[in-house]
């Protein structure tokens, strides 16, 4: 993370690796917004409070112990040692814009901005990969397709080699009763 002459860089791998999945929505935690934004967490947790009308179910949620727990045991919230007094809240894309207007800082504004357009590359990532999944489907589905009619026309040269094979035993056959010469 560098500040040059106003302007905010952060790599975007550093934000996607701190987008979970919970609940089915793609959400960042406080702890981690507080660093990007380099907040305390506290002074965050403090404006959302005070501010919690503005963040709707839609926009926030705070971790159940459960959940909070299965993130630790991944190690991914908080380095062995490290203890937490209240359970994170975790912000979804539209509640990161949100904070940012609480927040009231142009460091928030901007760092929210990046935040954004990474969900947005996501966003537009995995389409990219739901259309090359379908297409792939589709393609196995006329493979699967052609191997079955392949196998039908298999199948009917067996049964013409066979029909052919009787023919010819028939006519090797060994004759019974009167022969002319």
């Amino acid at each position: 993370m560098k500040t040059e002459k106003n302007e905010i860089i952060i790599a975007e791998e550093i934000i996607i690796s701190k987008i979970y999945k919970i609940r089915g929505k793609q959400v960042m935690l406080a702890p981690d917004l507080a660093e990007l934004y380099q907040v305390e967490t506290r002074a965050l947790n403090q404006q959302v409070k005070r501010n919690i009308g503005k963040f709707p179910d839609r926009y926030m949620f705070q971790l159940t112990k459960d959940e909070y727990d299965r993130l630790r045991s991944q190690n991914v919230i908080l380095k062995r040692g490290h203890h937490v007094k209240y359970l994170p809240f975790a912000f979804t894309e539209h509640g990161i814009l949100m904070l940012s207007s609480v927040l009231n800082s142009e460091r928030a504004e901007k760092v929210s901005l990046l935040i954004i357009d990474t969900f947005v590359r996501l966003r537009e990532i995995l389409s990219i990969h739901k259309d090359m999944s379908h297409q792939l489907e589709k393609i196995q589905t006329k493979l699967d397709e052609h191997d079955n009619q392949i196998s039908i026309i298999f199948e009917y040269l067996k049964q013409l080699e066979q029909t052919k094979q009787e023919e010819t035993d028939f006519k090797q056959r060994k004759r019974i009763g009167f022969k002319t010469k």
